[in-house]
């Protein structure tokens, strides 16, 4: 498909949070040029009118400020989506921290930061999207949790990062069970080396297993953008569990 053909009617939306930079900016601008109506969620709303004004999507986007790990501020993005637009079809549950620090350095509240973005902020997105998809009409939706490679192979110095994106795993599993009953489809896409302000610095060097440091290859997030926009575009009754999008030469597979 083609960003300026939209594939299918332009009645359905998304909820994209973390929507103001990198992997959320790209996702929301390929699903605006589909044709969805969607609602950008973050914390920064300067970045999030830049995307809403960069799309030219018009009425078909909504920038919402949000805190997701204040669960009253997801409750209140949820419910001026339907205020808005009547229904939630697709939640791309985006938000993210990473935190490089050895082990033994990190403080309690480097490690809380990390997993009320990461874990706490992504379960309840994940609840509230349960919520309204069980309670529309026509009941269904897709959420689409992002991961990480970090779920499959920790980097060194992540274990808060990594930590999550793990718990993450969980999420996608068990929503993806208990959404059978309701048409609400569970998948996870697990990102690498995709160039935003979070992984750039993987371009200058970054410490791999062996201690070494080495630059890693890259590839451009529009890639990702598009790989959301393929999952959300899926029928009912067809799921991508767990999609992995990476740099083709970024060490993974094998042995670095």
């Amino acid at each position: 498909m083609t960003s300026d053909t939209p594939s299918r009617v332009p009645s359905r939306t998304a909820i994209v949070t973390g929507a103001g930079s990198g992997i959320g900016r790209a996702a929301a601008l390929a699903l605006l040029a589909d044709g969805w109506q969607v609602v950008l969620a973050g914390r920064r709303a300067e970045l999030l009118d830049d995307v809403a004004h960069t799309s030219g999507a018009g009425a078909r986007v909504l920038a919402a400020p949000t805190d997701v790990t204040d669960p009253a501020a997801v409750a209140a993005l949820f419910e001026q989506t339907v205020q808005q637009f009547g229904r939630v079809d697709l939640l791309f549950n985006n938000a993210g921290r990473s935190l490089a620090v050895p082990i033994e350095d990190m403080t309690p509240d480097q490690w809380l930061d990390v997993v009320n973005v990461n874990l706490n902020g992504m379960f309840y997105c994940l609840q509230a999207a349960f919520r309204v998809m069980k309670a529309q009409s026509p009941q269904g939706g897709r959420i689409i949790n992002n991961g990480s490679i970090s779920a499959y192979a920790p980097r060194p110095y992540s274990v808060a990062y990594t930590a999550t994106k793990h718990a993450v795993t969980g999420l996608t599993k068990t929503a993806a069970l208990e959404g059978r009953a309701y048409d609400i489809a569970v998948g996870q896409i697990d990102i690498g080396n995709a160039v935003t302000e979070l992984a750039a610095r993987m371009a200058k060097g970054v410490p791999q297993a062996n201690g070494t440091i080495a630059a890693e290859a890259m590839m451009d997030v529009a890639h990702v953008g598009r790989s959301v926009l393929y999952m959300a575009n899926l029928p009912p009754e067809a799921n991508v569990l767990f999609h992995t999008v990476m740099a083709t030469k970024m060490p993974f597979v094998g042995r670095g």
